[in-house]
C-alpha cells in the first residue's frame, strides 16, 4: 500500500501577479511533494511594483472554504497568511477549532503589511489574531518588524524594543511553542529559531537578489509542508530556510518592473536554450 500524500491547507490572499500569497504557497507545496488545499481570504490586484487594490472576502465564505476541505479531505498541517480584518480572523479560528484534528501543526505568518507599504491586517485584526489564533499556532514566523508590532500590541513595549533573541523569547512568552524570526530584516541575516528549550541561529546562505517577492510566504509554506511530512519544528525550520534562500537565489528578476518573484520551482533552470 502506498503511503498517503501529506495534505497542507493554505489560508491566504490571492496575488494576481503570482509571486506571493496563495500562488506562492501552492508552488512551495508542490516543490515539497505535499498536496495543497486552499482557502482564499482576499483577492488582491498586485504586481511586482506593489498592491493596487484589496477585496476581502466575506468571513462566511472564508470559513466555508475551510469547512469544506477539512471535513472531507483533512489536513496534516495548516499555513495561515493574509487575514485582512478581525472578522476573517475569527472565522478562520472558528473553523479550525471545529474541524482540525488535535495536534495538527499550524504555521502562522503574521502578514501586517506588504513590503511596498500596503496594510494587510487592520489594528482590530491584529488584536483578534493575538487572542484567537496564537493559541492555535504551532510555529509563528514573523520578520523583525512584525515581531516588534506583535509584542507592542500585546503590551510588551520593552521586549518590542529588544534584540532579536529578546523578540523571539518575548513572542514565545505569549503562549507559543516555537517561533522562527525570519532573517530577511535581521542585521546578521539567517533565521532565528526559538522554543522552550533552545535558541538556534539557523545561518545559511544569504543571496543578493532583485527578485524577493513572495520570499516570506514561500518560507512559511515550506515550513508547513515539512511539518506535514512529520519533521520537528526545528528540522522544518532548517529546511524552510534553505528552500526559501534558494528560491531567492533563483528569483525571476526579469518578470515585471519591480521586485521580481522568487522561483521555488527552479523554472529558469528548466528552460531549453533556443
Amino acid at each position: 500500500m502506498s503511503q498517503a500524500i501529506p495534505r497542507v491547507l493554505s489560508i491566504a490572499g490571492s496575488d494576481s501577479g503570482g509571486g506571493a500569497g496563495m500562488q506562492a504557497d501552492l508552488k512551495a507545496f508542490a516543490r515539497s511533494g505535499v498536496y495543497g488545499l486552499s482557502a482564499i481570504t482576499a483577492v488582491t490586484a498586485q504586481n511586482s511594483s506593489g498592491v493596487q487594490a484589496i477585496h476581502a472576502l466575506p468571513p462566511r465564505i472564508v470559513g466555508a472554504q475551510i469547512d469544506a476541505v477539512l471535513q472531507d479531505i483533512g489536513a496534516d498541517a495548516v499555513k495561515i497568511g493574509m487575514l485582512v480584518n478581525a472578522a476573517i480572523v475569527r472565522a478562520v479560528a472558528r473553523s479550525l477549532r471545529a474541524w482540525l484534528t488535535p495536534g495538527t501543526p499550524v504555521v502562522l505568518d503574521p502578514l501586517l503589511a506588504a513590503t511596498t507599504g500596503a496594510r494587510l491586517l487592520s489594528a482590530s485584526g491584529l488584536h483578534a489574531l493575538l487572542h484567537e489564533l496564537l493559541p492555535l499556532t504551532t510555529v509563528l514566523t514573523p520578520n523583525v518588524g512584525e515581531a516588534r508590532a506583535l509584542l507592542a500590541h500585546a503590551g510588551e513595549p520593552e521586549r518590542a524594543d529588544g534584540t532579536d533573541d529578546v523578540l523571539a523569547r518575548g513572542l514565545l512568552a505569549l503562549g507559543l511553542s516555537s517561533v522562527v524570526l525570519k532573517g530577511g530584516h535581521r542585521a546578521h541575516g539567517g533565521d532565528l529559531y526559538c522554543d522552550a528549550e533552545q535558541l538556534v541561529e539557523l545561518g545559511g546562505e544569504r543571496y543578493a537578489s532583485e527578485a524577493t517577492h513572495g520570499s516570506g510566504c514561500t518560507h512559511s509554506a515550506l515550513l508547513a509542508a515539512e511539518l506535514a511530512r512529520g519533521h520537528t519544528p526545528l528540522e522544518a525550520a532548517r529546511t524552510a530556510a534553505i528552500g526559501a534562500a534558494e528560491a531567492v537565489r533563483d528569483g525571476l528578476a526579469e518578470l515585471g518592473h519591480g521586485a521580481g518573484p522568487v522561483d521555488v520551482l527552479g523554472l529558469a533552470r528548466r528552460q531549453t536554450p533556443s
